[in-house]
């Protein structure tokens, strides 16, 4: 009885299909003008190609009862395919449960085979192509022409580019970033003037979030790299779970929030419909769909006579697009993106205070027991530097995303205590960096005016420790890069939130912004390591060409679907591939970090061994002439009773040093001393020449000792 609806349904799979040997349904959304008599609660419709079967599931209600028409239409990469239309009442296209529409509830579900005619109009590829875009519409008709009911819906064979490991190979990835960056540190022993390896954790973050944002532009974006750039939502402290969810949404009805529609619990039973059509389903309800589509033989009911009917199983359908399409597609409710992103923030913060803090604690129980290592004892001495940093380091990571989350909060926000705390976070977030930013400012300032230069902030061990994560990877002469970065980051996230909505601005505002800045880095090459650069520059062209891509996507410029589609699988490839070589220049980077010497310390060096010549030859000048030994026959004249000369340093001298306003007399009374020293040697001189000490640097004059303390009174 369903022969003709199978068939035709087997047909719009036909488009949309995406891989596997099974199509079926994703979601189902209402397109009609709201003034339906026939609404449909559930719809789930699945095609077994190694058996030609068909299993079905659909519920729904009517006002009255009534005779009707159907059309399908079917649309693939936005062009239509095909289109029939039929008379449930046919004879030949005969449906029960159509022929009249109850009224009531009604609801049907069960297989049926599929004729190979039809089958064999499916290609091959519809089942190995993931994420294809096409949808199918179902029209109900009264008689008279009117419009009943419409029925929209996208299909899948289960492949497609989201998958939870691709995630997974991202966060470890970072991780690995991490870990080599912590390395790193560590090789270079905090020396002022080291420079981590690029790219590094930083680096990496910021890639990933970059792709996450270009998901979040109000543009109908191809299925296949919607799909693709939910996979790195993490990066963007989109990490969502039941419980924290039901927190906020607990949260925001206390603070004046509206939960009717904006809520976990609502989100996770709707289909989401973009702008395009396509449509996405977020509800838990995939594993009872799947259960109810075991093969099974036709149960249909009328008047709800069966659970199929009951309204836990009705679905609704939510128009979405831009940043709120792509945070609820991750589960999470777009009043509660910032609170997601802030606890998420908190907890990061409280695992880094509570490590260092533990770190702490058993390296004072380590000292208690033993010794550890010299290259720990600054950490245990500034562990409250270490965890100010780290975090303000937090911050400059996330500085891009959070601004983009307050705006978009203080504009789409409910809940005032919400607003509230995304004003204030985004405010002290802004003058944690203006604070650093103005400190090292003013630090160039006194250098430039003390020295000419600003050469301290590498070479002067304190000023590093405090500023180094600002520039560290910088050039000397470009240590200021850090502040464009700053600025980068903000109107990035400043223009795709106030922008929400309006992709064709969104899009060129961010091509602007990209543009700048790889204008910016092919001009000054900041960085220390020519790779450094180089790495940096390929990544921001990748972002311009990103964004370009992303342009063809917007709506109001009319390209086809196919183009769309085929840009939206280029950029993937693009985006994957860069991806990969940047895991793999991260063990390259940091073998060279480990095995190659810094440029700082390197010139360093160099400064200090063309100093050593200096410093040597200003001893040698300042050295005493060697005694050249003394006639045997003034030695007789020497008494045992007399006692040796001490002399004593003037106060003075020890103070502020010789001086040496008249050079020629000290070079007399010196010969003088020299002269009449022949033969002997004070006890101290004999002492600090047998222990072979230098002499003093600072040298006085004295009195020969002849001999003549017998002849005093």
């Amino acid at each position: 009885m369903w022969r003709t609806v199978v068939a035709l349904t087997s047909l719009s799979l036909l488009p949309t299909a995406l891989g596997a040997d099974i199509l079926k349904t994703s979601g189902f959304s209402n397109c009609n003008n709201g003034s339906s008599t026939i609404k449909v609660n559930n719809v789930d419709i699945s095609f077994d190609r190694s058996t030609n079967k068909i299993q079905f599931d659909v519920s729904g209600t009517s006002t009255k009862e009534q005779e009707v028409t159907a059309e399908l239409v079917v649309t693939a990469y936005g062009v239509q395919v095909y289109q029939k239309e039929f008379d449930p009442c046919n004879d030949s296209t005969k449906v029960d449960q159509l022929c009249p529409v109850p009224e009531g509830t009604f609801a049907a579900n069960g297989t049926q085979e599929i004729p190979s005619e039809y089958t064999d109009l499916i290609p091959s590829i519809a089942y190995s192509l993931p994420d294809l875009d096409g949808s199918a519409q179902l029209v109900l008709k009264a008689k008279d022409g009117q419009q009943l009911a419409c029925i929209q819906s996208g299909v899948t064979n289960g492949k497609t580019v989201e998958v939870p490991a691709v995630s997974y190979v991202a966060a470890a990835i970072a991780a690995a970033a991490l870990a080599v960056s912590l390395v790193g540190a560590a090789a270079t022993s905090g020396h002022p003037g080291s420079s981590s390896s690029s790219p590094g954790f930083s680096e990496v973050i910021w890639w990933f979030q970059g792709m996450a944002m270009n998901g979040m532009h109000s543009v109908p974006y191809p299925t296949i790299y919607r799909s693709f750039s939910k996979n790195f939502g993490f990066s963007t402290g989109l990490v969502s779970w039941a419980g924290l969810q039901k927190s906020i949404d607990s949260f925001r009805s206390h603070t004046g929030g509206n939960l009717t529609d904006a809520s976990y619990e609502y989100l996770r039973n709707s289909t989401l419909v973009f702008s395009d059509g396509s449509t996405v389903q977020t509800t838990t309800g995939i594993v009872r769909r799947t259960v109810s589509l075991f093969l099974r033989d036709i149960d249909t009911s009328i008047n709800g006579t069966t659970p199929d009917s009951d309204d836990d199983n009705s679905t609704e359908s939510h128009l979405v697009k831009g940043i709120q399409g792509y945070v609820e597609q991750l589960t999470i409710p777009e009043t509660n993106t910032f609170m997601t992103v802030l606890l998420v923030f908190a907890i990061v913060v409280a695992i880094i205070v509570v490590g260092i803090l533990l770190f702490k604690v058993v390296l004072e129980a380590w000292s208690l027991f033993g010794q550890f290592p010299k290259s720990l004892t600054t950490f245990r001495k500034e562990y409250w530097r270490v965890m100010a940093q780290t975090i303000t380091s937090l911050i400059m990571l996330l500085y891009g995303v959070w601004t983009l989350y307050c705006i978009f909060q203080l504009m789409h926000g409910d809940s005032w205590a919400a607003k509230l705390l995304a004003g204030v976070t985004l405010g002290l977030f802004t003058a944690i960096l203006a604070f650093y930013t103005w400190k090292i400012w003013s630090v160039v300032r006194k250098l430039k005016k003390l020295e000419g230069d600003v050469s301290a902030l590498y070479e002067n061990k304190e000023t590093w420790k405090k500023y180094k994560i600002f520039y560290e990877n910088y050039k000397r002469g470009y240590w200021w890069l850090f502040i464009p970065a700053i600025i980068y980051m903000f109107a990035k996230g400043c223009v795709l939130a106030a922008g929400d909505g309006h992709g064709l601005v969104q899009t060129i505002g961010q091509l602007i912004i990209e543009a700048l800045m790889l204008i910016l880095l092919l001009w000054s090459r900041p960085y220390n390591r020519k790779s450094g650069n180089w790495i940096n520059i390929i990544i921001q062209i990748v972002r311009v060409l990103s964004v370009v891509c992303i342009l063809v996507f917007v709506e109001e410029l009319g390209i086809a679907q196919t183009t769309k589609t085929i840009t939206g699988v280029v950029l993937i490839a693009v985006q994957s591939g860069l991806t990969v070589i940047l895991f793999l220049l991260i063990f390259i980077n940091s073998i060279i970090t480990c095995c190659k010497e810094n440029p700082h310390r390197k010139r360093r060096k160099a400064a200090e061994k063309h100093l050593s010549p200096d410093l040597e030859g200003d001893a040698f000048l300042m050295e005493p002439a060697p005694y050249k030994g003394s006639p045997p026959r003034r030695a007789r004249l020497r008494s045992d009773s007399a006692p040796s000369y001490e002399p004593v340093r003037a106060q003075a001298l020890a103070r502020f040093g010789p001086r040496f306003n008249d050079d020629s007399q000290e070079v007399l009374v010196k010969g003088a001393a020299g002269m009449g020293r022949s033969g002997y040697r004070s006890v101290s001189q004999d002492r600090s020449e047998a222990d072979g000490s230098p002499p003093p640097l600072m040298r006085e004059p004295k009195l020969p000792n002849l001999g003549f303390e017998q002849y005093r009174h």
